[in-house]
């Protein structure tokens, strides 16, 4: 086809376009799709061509941003219902451009700029991430990968639940721990979608091996459980993954120079050093069965868990941080870590006794303990602030489960939250600024496995909650402290059911 031809066609894709917060309209539908349009605001029209000799897309889009309560790029669509997975390998095509620019594979529930989404999302720098946006017109969020410049991606929908695959050349798909639920009303817009980054030029994307499966539930093999670890930026609600594995772990501790994670799984504990690798256990001599409350004292030197190798009672242990030989703390089970005094002379733990789950203190070198709490109920999670003026913990005495706090003695105690959901395990930050806090909702008992939880944030000195996270998780999720020494990140353990769609 000649320059003019080419042209023509070309203005013919484009159609009748307007701004604003409606998409602009387009007639072409290349290959499998059934439509294509600019979405938001674009200077640079956007296009979409099918190759069928290579059965490739290229795709080029304008854009200013996928980002904050509104988007621009271009889309290439068809609308679908149910479970699917949508496969595909996405190269630029030409050197430079903005490093933001993004490549995606997109699921979103209209063509309006503000829809909510999620998406399979490769950068212009190579950062791969999901990115969703939870209601119409509210902040974009995303979950970072560890693995940068996949040469395919696949986003899985299986209901609610949306996971990210990756795989690298001449690699199996895999899943990359990045998953969130997302509800979507009836049919969805699936498609490949490209943004600029820069809303005066025009990006292009080259989109092979598309795969669109629709039979997920007669091709996959039982759902497995997958643990992710991530951290989550206060300020700016992004969360990143940091490792993930389909055997169990749970509770992160972040090391005082902010060096590492320490968290459990299969009985042992195991660091995670934030620079890369693969985890590494800890050595904890005699004690194979810690469970998830333990924590590192606020020098840096100590670690504390609770194990229950011996006669099947959680009882609590030291040994340095680095490893060794745990050595007795408490005489009386089950009895769960949950603080460190600042000066690291005392240790704060839930304890039954007598059938009453209570707050108690004890030495660090062991001796008897003193009773905290004397409510009826539970009362769990009791830590330190950081100038050892307060002990926050959770306690139901009031019906609900609601954090709490009190003076290390035990007296002056206070409630702290007063909502319709159970609130548990409140971290105080470094700085002291914040407590961060995991809420199940109100029908929830206890602190189960598998549930859809929050993650929140308050100001110490009070005022409004606000969510950082919504995610699959609760029982092992945040159990211990778990914050940055920096105060700006909070760790944590999100995990989801997930299934390889079948070749």
């Amino acid at each position: 086809m000649n320059p003019f031809a080419c042209w023509i066609a070309r203005l013919s894709c484009l159609g009748l376009c307007f701004w604003g917060n409606q998409a602009q309209t387009q007639s072409a539908a290349p290959g499998l799709f059934e439509g294509q349009n600019d979405v938001g605001d674009n200077r640079k029209p956007g296009f979409a061509e099918y190759h069928p000799e290579s059965q490739t897309y290229l795709v080029g889009g304008g854009g200013e941003n996928m980002w904050f309560t509104n988007d621009a790029f271009h889309f290439v669509w068809k609308k679908m219902e149910g479970d699917f997975a949508f496969e595909a390998r996405v190269g630029w095509v030409g050197e430079g451009g903005n490093a933001h620019r993004k490549g995606c594979l997109m699921i979103r529930q209209t063509l309006d700029a503000d829809s909510p989404y999620i998406d399979a999302a490769v950068h212009g720098d190579g950062l791969t991430s999901l990115q969703f946006r939870e209601t119409t017109g509210g902040m974009t969020r995303e979950i970072q990968s560890n693995v940068t410049k996949p040469v395919r991606l696949r986003i899985v929908r299986q209901g609610d639940a949306f996971s990210l695959w990756l795989a690298g050349e001449g690699g199996e798909m895999v899943s990359s721990g990045c998953a969130h639920r997302l509800a979507f009303t009836g049919a969805v817009y699936v498609g490949l979608a490209v943004c600029a980054h820069d809303n005066s030029t025009l990006e292009k994307a080259r989109f092979s091996g598309i795969s669109m499966q629709t039979s997920i539930k007669s091709t996959v093999d039982k759902p497995v459980l997958q643990s992710t670890l991530e951290t989550i930026s206060i300020a700016s609600k992004d969360r990143k993954m940091i490792h993930h594995s389909l055997d169990h772990f749970e509770a992160p501790n972040w090391s005082r120079d902010g060096h590492f994670l320490l968290y459990n799984g299969q009985g042992k504990m195991w660091r995670m050093m934030l620079g890369g690798g693969q985890p590494e256990p800890v050595d904890t001599g005699f004690a194979n069965r810690c469970n998830n409350d333990h924590g590192i004292s606020f020098d840096g030197k100590t670690l504390a868990i609770s194990d229950q190798s011996r006669d099947g009672k959680s009882l609590i242990y030291t040994l340095p941080v680095g490893g060794g030989t745990p050595r007795q703390v408490t005489s009386t089970g089950p009895s769960y870590w949950h603080g460190w005094s600042p000066d690291g002379k005392s240790l704060v733990y839930c304890g039954e006794r007598g059938g009453e789950f209570d707050v108690y203190s004890i030495s660090a070198e062991g001796g008897p303990e003193t009773r905290l709490t004397t409510a009826k109920g539970l009362d769990d999670g009791p830590e330190y602030t950081a100038d050892g003026k307060w002990i926050y913990f959770n306690s139901d005495r009031t019906g609900t489960m609601q954090i709490w706090r009190m003076a290390p003695d035990g007296s002056g105690q206070e409630q702290v939250t007063r909502d319709s959901l159970n609130n548990w395990f409140a971290h105080p930050s470094p700085d002291g600024r914040w407590i961060v806090f995991l809420s199940y909702e109100p029908d929830v008992k206890g602190h189960p496995a598998n549930k859809n939880v929050l993650l929140r944030l308050m100001p110490m000195a009070g005022g409004p909650i606000e969510t950082l996270a919504k995610l699959f998780g609760g029982q092992g999720t945040i159990n211990v402290p778990s914050w940055s020494p920096d105060s700006r990140n909070v760790a944590f353990v999100s995990y989801e059911f997930v299934t390889a769609p079948g070749k």
